[in-house]
């Protein structure tokens, strides 16, 4: 048993590992022979993401599961900080008038939205080369290493053709509930435990109200923009790709809000346990 899964895991890396480097090929093709040097942020973004992993690898922890973990919040952090940063300086500058135009979301970029797509991309592939590297997945099809390759399919069309950007920014608002899910992670392996502790419940809540809103609700809504505007768009690649990564990310949402309802339960559930245990 413990062999065939070895070998599932082997055959997925490969599999992976396969894509990532097609990935890098192609955003090398764009940089070098057709000029885009504004992609080079994907680059710096990889470099970056890379280097926290380092640092915190050599400051604080060895432990792979932790030092990914660590800097997936730091990612988490940092493109939604800027998310909101160019949501509300577009909004001030130009107010809601047009804000969510067809238009706008598919040719538009806000100030500042394709080098943060960029940098975002960067992570993606550098957290899937973590993850290939260290073994952190499991089975045939593992669901992050799946999610990140749709991600990176997706970031990558639409930075080469320059078109989506501002959806797909609006698509980064679940870094946001990201951030909860990441400093759950890394609170459960600093043995912080205690489900009636304050700072727990207050995360919890925290972590509920923003999978439904910065997550489950934001990206229903992207896709039933894409399905009001269908007919808006051309007869490219274009929505086939985005409703293809949107559906995948609603199916990836519905499947994380069953893992949050049971992490919640065992979490609330072991707590009589553990004062059992120690009286």
């Amino acid at each position: 048993m413990a062999r065939m899964v070895q070998n599932e895991n082997k055959a997925a890396g490969a599999f992976f590992f396969a894509t990532l480097v097609l990935w890098l090929l192609s955003l090398s093709f764009e940089i070098v022979f057709n000029k885009r040097n504004e992609l080079l942020c994907v680059i710096a973004g990889c470099c970056f993401f890379q280097t926290a992993n380092w640092v915190i690898r050599f400051r604080f922890s060895k432990d792979p599961l932790f030092v990914n973990t660590s800097v997936s919040l730091l990612h988490s952090f940092i493109i939604s900080s800027s998310v909101v940063f160019i949501l509300v300086n577009q909004w001030l500058k130009n107010g809601s008038n047009g804000m969510f135009e067809h238009s706008q979301l598919f040719r538009g970029s806000w100030p500042w939205a394709y080098p943060a797509l960029c940098f975002s991309c960067g992570y993606f592939a550098y957290d899937q080369w973590d993850m290939l590297h260290y073994r952190l997945y499991n089975g045939w099809i593992p669901a992050i290493l799946l999610h990140h390759l749709i991600l990176l399919i997706c970031f990558s069309l639409a930075l080469y053709r320059n078109v989506t950007i501002n959806y797909l920014i609006l698509t980064l608002i679940c870094e946001l509930h990201s951030i909860f899910l990441h400093v759950r992670k890394v609170r459960r392996m600093a043995g912080l435990r205690d489900a009636n502790s304050t700072i727990v419940r207050a995360e919890w809540v925290l972590n509920w109200v923003a999978f439904i809103l910065a997550r489950f609700v934001s990206h229903v809504l992207i896709t039933v923009k894409l399905l009001r505007d269908r007919h808006k768009f051309g007869k490219g690649i274009e929505l086939p790709l985005a409703l293809f990564g949107m559906v995948g990310m609603n199916l990836l949402n519905v499947f994380l809000g069953i893992d949050l309802f049971h992490a919640f339960k065992r979490d609330i559930s072991s707590q009589p346990n553990s004062h059992h245990h120690r009286e």
